[in-house]
């Protein structure tokens, strides 16, 4: 087991709900355009597919899913959505568990490589992408970059959302490269409910070498799934790691 923690029940079911501008056809349908063409006519991986938020769309365009997903909450969800004979899903962290098979691209969006709480486990990651990956095949992360420069001295909170429903916020521990989202959220009764998560953040060119030691290259990096080019100031990257013929 990794250090990634484990999703409850009650988070799962409230998931999509509280998701939805990720789930908007603005947000997916550029998503699974992109991972659709690289994935070809081979087969998918998911790693920590969750509630199948891109994987059951990619599914339905075409490609092969297999996912994996930690939390059997989540899964569960998923599989409210589609069956396992269409999109099968096995329980498991990502860093170390292997579904049979080959496949031309393995995925990980939505900043969840983070969840890892240390730079090994984030290296298995990497490592047990290549391990599915035929020669040739690629593995894709979607990932926010560390919003450090917004720190003035002395600071260790960044807010990254200010809304009528929702406040979120970022505390940082510069030291250890770990990092804790709080969020305030509005329910229906007008009362806020509070949570919070723990995340290891990382810089691309740290990934890049992840990538190196797992056998993998830089193919490609962009700001967006629209294929932004990425520059100093994107808040994200997708990046691309091909394994070699």
């Amino acid at each position: 087991m990794t250090s990634s923690e484990l999703w409850t029940r009650a988070t799962a079911d409230r998931y999509d709900a509280e998701e939805t501008e990720a789930f908007s056809a603005a947000v997916l349908g550029p998503t699974v355009a992109f991972l659709a063409e690289l994935a070809g006519d081979g087969r998918a991986v998911e790693f920590a597919i969750g509630t199948g938020r891109v994987g059951v769309p990619l599914r339905e365009r075409g490609v092969p899913v297999v996912g994996i997903e930690l939390s059997e909450h989540m899964a569960a969800v998923l599989r409210r959505k589609i069956d396992a004979d269409t999109l099968p899903v096995v329980i498991g962290d990502m860093a170390t568990t292997v579904v049979p098979g080959e496949f031309t691209l393995v995925y990980l969006v939505y900043n969840t490589i983070t969840n890892l709480l240390t730079q090994d486990e984030q290296v298995e990651c990497f490592c047990n992408a290549a391990r599915h990956l035929a020669p040739g095949g690629r593995f894709v992360i979607e990932l926010g970059v560390p919003p450090l420069r917004f720190l003035p001295p002395g600071q260790v909170a960044v807010p990254f959302d200010v809304s009528e429903r929702h406040l979120g916020f970022d505390t940082f521990d510069l030291v250890e490269q770990l990092l804790v989202s709080h969020h305030f959220t509005r329910d229906d009764d007008g009362r806020y409910r509070r949570g919070n998560s723990r995340h290891r953040y990382a810089w691309p060119a740290e990934l890049d070498l992840m990538a190196r030691i797992a056998g993998l290259e830089l193919e490609r990096r962009v700001a967006d799934w629209d294929g932004a080019p990425f520059a100093q100031d994107s808040a994200k990257h997708i990046s691309v790691w091909r394994k070699p013929a």
